[in-house]
């Protein structure tokens, strides 16, 4: 699996980079096609009543599926799990018992020492600090760093419980008596996981699903992501657009389900937005000329770009079309360093969008006190978020059984309530942390809760309803740097 990677220049601590393509974000053949779970539950657990049937100890288990290039992505994810683990033991756990991480593996504990907890700050404040300049550059690497992807961790995510398939990860989870689970990364082996447990009535929270599909994917109302589905990005992309000034647009994809939902996604936000959406173009990876010459023929003020195998080919026929610097808008599967890989200056101007935020300091300096070798954080913010909603979803529920958790995490994460039940009339109050949230149950109230990822507010199809973008723009060497931010918002 070839992967691509966009990361902050230093080498020194962990960086967020750009997620291997298409593997990570791809929508599997099931989702491309529309159809369903296989067994799915029925009804909708997110907006059920349910009698709780828990056990009292609150089992949280992880589903890592990165390998080859992307396999350091699994470091990442599980820091942040075993963070969000400690974070809650650290209030008490749940019904005075500790939360346990599964499998095994994940639930060790790594020993860090008070100079490596210095170091680590240090190291973190260095990185967020060059990261908040505007100048600051992503690596211009192809692949995922040797630091990045070889580093032992000293949580040994290749353990051979993370080597099964996601299916036998699932199932044996289900054996150690999960009852929510994190995980997987890969959108299309989703569907796997979800098969297994969803008849199990066993949450899934994925940390980095992006496809589409999986909105409509039958779970029963079991499944949940904490980044968001990858059409969520056209109007952010319709926006910068037009706030450039932009009046008329064309929109170049890449054949696939990726190019057609976020294309499509675009055009209907600049339509949303007074612009003339002129046309929406396919091409084939390696065979752009002809869109190219339809997207000319219209004569656009802005194009967006939305492709990932195909997009280096598809840029090099716009340049030579003379559809080149600001004029470009880049998806984030066509977001890269592309240097001399095109026409010096093609870029100069254009801007792109990857998901996500960066991690504060004090995000980053906690993970790398967890794993003091952690040299990528791509994914924690979204991980860490979905281990507390379990956490909070299981306390305002007071019971740990999947059922209650799975129908409390829409109401805790700020999102749609439930039409009866507690959960239909309380106030809500926004909180940041998990102690945060469970002192504003103490209080007799609902919690909101905005994590290290942003607001999520999932709605009733487990999606999240804002989306944080952050804005990359090219110099004249074709390298993108980090130049603002933008969020997107839907409704409940």
């Amino acid at each position: 699996m070839a992967a691509r990677q966009l990361s902050r220049p230093s080498k020194a601590g962990p960086s967020r980079s750009l997620p291997p393509v298409p593997a990570l974000l791809a929508s599997c053949a099931v989702l491309a096609l529309g159809l369903s779970g296989c067994a799915a539950a029925g009804g909708n657990a997110r907006l059920d009543s349910v009698v709780p049937s828990g056990d009292g100890v609150l089992r949280v288990g992880v589903i890592l599926d990165n390998t080859g290039d992307s396999a350091f992505l699994n470091e990442s994810e599980l820091a942040a799990a075993k963070l969000a683990v400690k974070q809650i033991n650290d209030a008490g756990g749940f019904k005075g018992h500790p939360v346990e991480l599964l499998p095994a593996a994940a639930g060790a504990s790594a020993v860090v020492s008070p100079s490596a907890t210095a170091s680590a700050s240090a190291t973190a404040s260095a990185i967020a600090s060059a990261s908040a300049s505007p100048s600051a550059s992503p690596s211009a690497s192809s692949s995922p760093s040797p630091t990045a992807s070889s580093t032992q961790s000293a949580i040994a995510p290749n353990d051979s419980a993370f080597t099964a398939d996601t299916a036998s990860q699932a199932k044996a989870l289900l054996a150690a008596h999960a009852d929510v689970v994190i995980g997987p990364t890969d959108s299309s082996h989703a569907p796997a996981a979800i098969d297994v447990l969803s008849p199990a009535h066993v949450p899934l929270i994925s940390p980095a699903n992006t496809a589409s599909g999986l909105s409509s994917y039958k779970s029963g109302g079991f499944y949940f992501r904490t980044s968001a589905a990858d059409a969520a990005q056209g109007s952010v992309l319709a926006k910068l657009a037009h706030d450039a000034g932009a009046k008329r647009l064309s929109v170049l994809h890449e054949a696939g389900d990726y190019g057609t939902r976020v294309s499509g996604a675009v055009m209907d936000a600049a339509r949303g937005l007074g612009m003339d959406a002129a046309n929406n173009v396919e091409f084939s990876a390696g065979k752009a000329a002809p869109a190219v010459a339809s997207i000319k023929a219209a004569a656009p003020d802005a194009v967006v770009v939305v492709a990932r195998d195909g997009a280096q080919g598809a840029l090099a026929e716009l340049l030579n079309a003379g559809l080149g610097g600001n004029k470009l808008y880049l998806s984030d599967g066509a977001v890269r360093q592309y240097g001399t890989e095109l026409g010096a200056g093609g870029l100069n101007g254009a801007h792109g969008i990857l998901p996500g935020v960066f991690p504060t300091v004090e995000f980053q300096t906690a993970l790398t006190g967890i794993d003091p070798g952690l040299k990528d954080t791509t994914y924690a913010a979204e991980t860490f978020d979905a281990v507390t909603l379990a956490g909070l979803a299981a306390a305002a529920a007071d019971d740990d059984a999947g059922g209650s958790i799975a129908a409390w995490l829409t109401t805790v994460s700020g999102g749609v309530r439930p039409t009866s039940g507690t959960g239909a009339g309380k106030d809500r109050a926004n909180c940041t942390t998990y102690q945060g949230c469970l002192d504003v149950l103490k209080e007799g109230k609902l919690p909101d809760y905005d994590g290290e990822s942003g607001t999520i507010g999932f709605d009733a199809n487990g999606d999240v309803t804002s989306a944080n973008y952050m804005v990359f723009s090219y110099g004249a060497d074709n390298t993108a740097r980090v130049s603002g931010k933008e969020t997107t918002s839907k409704a409940q």
